[in-house]
């Protein structure tokens, strides 16, 4: 009879419905974040592409033009003009923003009087509105009347026209972007150096290794997952600004400030050409999808997780 029961099939039955309904169960709970994730983001990019590849009349009606849009966007100055005003903004906006970040973090995470204040100091940027930091910052780069032209004329110097001159206004925007990110990628830095285990310091002190080696070969490796995040934040930040330049230059001049966003902008809402934008948008897709993959594939491999 022990050998009946033992090879009885109930038991395995049991296992299975168990494991049907734990997967079921599993299902259930991944629902609506799967829904979510498909309504508001897979349907929109197949969405996009399907509308890159058509013109819309104005009786609505839609017709196909296949690659057209794409080899218009070849031919388009403005556009390659955009790509190449992107690329420098992130280049200049991406590395400071993380390294003044992670300066930040060290610096407040010391004992010392006044950290909480430093702290608030430094997030209060990143609660502001866009609107409002464009403002500010006008206010700063105002010709004759901004803050900037008033230190110069302590020293005899002119006013300039900062945002009107060609040559210092992606440097404009650069500054004003550093300082409202930086202090939003300080929080992350922080809170990963808090997790951080004070004995790590103390065995390298005891090693006699100074805090530059300590950081160096320690802490830093030990914060690249926070780093890799904070990178992709920085990445895809430096590539939707649009409020700030409706503010305040509009991509001028002779669209020396035009970031692809914005480029998108314009042409979807001022020349009213969807198709068109719908084209430059699955360009920027398409970009910020390899760089992330970039990133993940190869430095992924290379951070070292607790």
């Amino acid at each position: 009879m022990t050998d009946l029961a033992a090879s009885s099939p109930i038991p395995e039955r049991r296992a299975r419905s168990q494991a049907w309904w734990n997967a079921v169960n599993a299902w259930l709970l991944l629902l609506p974040a799967a829904v979510l994730l498909v309504a508001f983001t897979h349907w929109p990019i197949l969405a996009t592409i399907r509308h890159s590849l058509f013109i819309t009349k104005r009786n609505g009606s839609e017709v196909f033009v296949g690659t057209d849009s794409y080899q218009a966007m070849a031919a388009d100055p403005i556009f390659w003009k955009a790509l190449v005003n992107n690329f420098w903004f992130a280049l200049g906006t991406i590395p400071t923003s993380i390294a003044l970040a992670l300066i930040m973090a060290v610096w407040v995470n010391r004992n010392m009087r006044g950290r909480g204040f430093l702290r608030l100091a430094y997030f209060t940027p990143t609660v502001l509105p866009m609107i409002a930091v464009a403002n500010i910052w006008l206010f700063f780069y105002t010709p004759d009347y901004g803050a900037l032209d008033q230190l110069r004329g302590l020293f005899g110097l002119g006013g300039w026209n900062w945002l009107g001159d060609p040559s210092t206004v992606m440097g404009c925007l650069i500054v004003m972007v550093i300082w409202k990110e930086a202090g939003f990628f300080m929080i992350f830095y922080l809170a990963a150096l808090q997790q951080l285990s004070p004995d790590l310091d103390e065995a390298a002190s005891i090693e006699g290794a100074s805090r530059w080696y300590t950081f160096r070969r320690i802490t830093f490796p030990l914060l690249m997952p926070t780093t890799l995040f904070v990178a992709i934040n920085a990445v895809i930040n430096s590539f939707k600004l649009v409020d700030h330049l409706v503010i305040m230059t509009k991509g001028g001049p002779n669209n020396a400030s035009t970031l692809l966003l914005y480029y998108i902008y314009e042409v979807a809402f001022t020349f009213q050409d969807s198709s068109y934008a719908a084209t430059l948008t699955v360009v920027l897709l398409t970009l910020l999808s390899a760089i992330a993959l970039l990133k993940f594939g190869y430095l992924d491999r290379r951070i070292h997780y607790q």
